[in-house]
């Protein structure tokens, strides 16, 4: 199976977490640009900062390679209208796909009504200008039915509110930097994609973190998944066994 069409590699380490400056974590983010227009990946997802001059250098290659990035990430408690403000100016930069954290702790104390505004705001202002919204539910500080509801939530939201766009706002399991206790997962897994697939509607689902083979990767795809976010997408590629975490 191909599986890089499947594929958004990533860089979303800051510069303070990988003890990079900043000139090279952008020599870093370009050559993950270079990599993946020269493998035909479908996207890379990095941090708003490096998006304008990503999807500068990608035009001038003439690349097909969609450019990614984060939102309220990666913790998701930023409010609605901090979150619209950080996607509009990655909107402005160039960016083609937005993942917002949504807010799970809102979500977990009972409070749908920010949950729900902060998605139809957010995937509004996406679908508005073409590009398509990725919701991240942190999959790792759910209980099963908790990544139940809240993906049966988020796809009845979109359906009730944009009917005939389903395809272009995803449901996706994990930022990949959740901390987690015990050796537990902090990305996706079979059992948590299962859930999510089952609840997810019409809307794709986008499996990050813990693919780490091109087996484990194949087993998502078969789990009916869409995308599949790593950090590691050329060992992927190639049948190599990854070692990061996402």
């Amino acid at each position: 199976m191909k599986i890089n069409t499947y594929l958004d590699s990533t860089y979303l380490k800051t510069p303070a977490q990988s003890g990079l400056t900043e000139e090279q974590t952008l020599k870093t983010v370009m050559a993950l640009a270079d990599e993946a227009d020269a493998q035909n990946i479908f996207a890379v997802m990095i941090r708003p900062d490096y998006v304008k001059e990503v999807k500068n250098h990608l035009q001038q290659l003439k690349s097909g390679v969609k450019v990614g990035t984060v939102i309220g990430f990666h913790e998701g408690n930023y409010s609605p209208d901090e979150k619209l403000s950080e996607a509009e100016q990655a909107i402005n930069d160039g960016a083609d796909e937005l993942d917002f954290v949504i807010n799970y702790e809102a979500y977990k104390k009972g409070d749908y009504q920010v949950v729900e505004k902060e998605v139809f705001e957010c995937t509004k202002l996406c679908l508005d200008h073409g590009k398509t919204a990725k919701w991240i539910i942190e999959i790792a500080a759910l209980t099963d039915m908790q990544i139940a509801d809240l993906t049966k939530r988020i796809s009845t939201w979109v359906e009730e509110k944009f009917p005939g766009q389903e395809d272009k706002v995803f449901v996706k399991s994990s930022t990949g930097f959740y901390k987690t206790e015990n050796g537990k997962p902090n990305g996706a897994t079979p059992e948590g994609i299962k859930i999510m697939k089952a609840n997810s509607g019409k809307l794709p689902v986008k499996a990050a973190g813990g693919v780490r083979s091109h087996d484990e990767a194949v087993q998502m795809i078969n789990l009916g998944v869409t995308r599949i976010g790593t950090s590691s997408a050329s060992a992927l590629l190639k049948g190599d066994e990854a070692s990061s975490g996402y």
